[in-house]
């Protein structure tokens, strides 16, 4: 027994083996209490999570999990450490590592909290268009994760004593030499915001550019996939695009047939001005083209015909279906003209007289 005593009274870092041993006592039990504490009230909030209709308690549930049980453990050893006499040094040490953790815990809870602003810039984004709000949406939330990182390291760097400015001084200097090492890059991601904010286009559009013809497929950060009427896919730099003339075809309101029909020259003014009358009333009857603008006008006289300008629009601007339209009006039209008329189309055609002469 006396050797015992001897033993516990022995001093380690000016603190006595019994004061160690209740410490490493203190510790374990606050780390069994803690984790049965935090076993029991986490079983207590999903219980309570699962009677709302709500996911979003739920997801926070999940956030906080870790952050909390970090904070918790970490806290409990903190405690049972003050109980011992610690050298100045070591003590500081174990103060600020027990405030890094700390902030380590809040900024971890931070970051996980960002998730939740997923659904709603998502929302805010849906205008853009439903595949485009998905990259609007991953843009920012990466961005504000990334944001929160720096400033969660800074903070801890500055509570360990390093000079924070000099270090965002290096970041901005670092940054610059990047930003010229890549620049095709930074004006593509300029490229992507333009895109974003003028909505020249969206996911299925058709449209034409100087370069490339095709069907938007997907709208990236640094550049757009676009499948073209060959079936190929070309990815297009946003940078090119923003400086682009964009013709976008989705957009149109109402799609243009434009034609000129040829008549023989033998086509009577009573002809003429019947047919086109009945081409225009014909037109007007029709409910697949659009009443606002409809011209039907004699425009001239050709090498070999005279000439019709037709001028009107169709209500769809789905290819196919305009394609049958335009079909069924023309072929409407080849009936008026020669059925009901008795006109005939002309074609290209050259006269050649032959002058009798002396052939001595």
């Amino acid at each position: 027994m006396e050797f015992i005593e001897e033993l516990l009274e022995t001093t380690f870092w000016n603190n006595s083996l019994l004061h160690w041993a209740f410490t490493l006592i203190g510790i374990l039990l606050t780390v069994i209490l803690t984790r049965l504490v935090l076993a029991i009230t986490l079983k207590v909030l999903e219980y309570l999570t699962k009677k709302t209709k709500t996911t979003v308690d739920d997801r926070i549930l999940e956030i906080i999990r870790s952050p909390l049980r970090l904070f918790l453990y970490v806290t409990g050893i903190f405690i049972s450490m003050s109980f011992v006499s610690l050298p100045a040094g070591l003590e500081l040490f174990l103060y600020q590592a027990f405030r890094s953790i700390m902030i380590l815990a809040l900024f971890w809870t931070i970051y996980g909290s960002v998730d939740l602003l997923r659904d709603s810039i998502r929302n805010v984004s849906n205008r853009f268009g439903r595949k485009l709000s998905s990259e609007v949406a991953k843009f920012i939330i990466r961005f504000i994760e990334i944001f929160i990182v720096i400033i969660g390291i800074m903070t801890i760097l500055k509570e360990w004593g390093f000079d924070v400015s000099g270090f965002v001084a290096s970041l901005g200097l670092g940054g610059l030499a990047i930003a010229l090492a890549a620049k095709d890059t930074a004006a593509n991601i300029f490229g992507s915001l333009v895109i974003f904010t003028d909505r020249p286009f969206i996911v299925g559009d058709w449209i034409k550019t100087p370069d490339v013809e095709g069907t938007i497929m997907e709208i990236g950060i640094r550049s757009t996939k676009i499948r073209t009427f060959a079936q190929a896919i070309v990815a297009v730099p946003n940078a090119v695009l923003a400086n682009s003339a964009i013709i976008n075809w989705s957009r149109m309101g109402k799609r243009r047939i434009k034609t000129t029909i040829g008549l023989t020259y033998d086509t009577t003014k009573e002809q003429m001005e019947a047919i086109m009358k009945d081409l225009r009333i014909f037109l007007q009857s029709e409910s697949d083209i659009d009443q606002e603008t409809i011209f039907i006008n004699f425009e001239g006289f050709g090498p070999s015909s005279l000439d019709i300008f037709c001028y009107f629009f169709t209500k769809t601007t789905n290819w196919g279906e305009y394609m049958q339209v335009k079909e069924r009006i023309l072929l409407d039209f080849m009936q008026i003209i020669t059925q009901r008329h008795g006109a005939s189309f002309a074609f290209p055609s050259q006269s050649i007289y032959l002058e009798k002469g002396n052939m001595d």
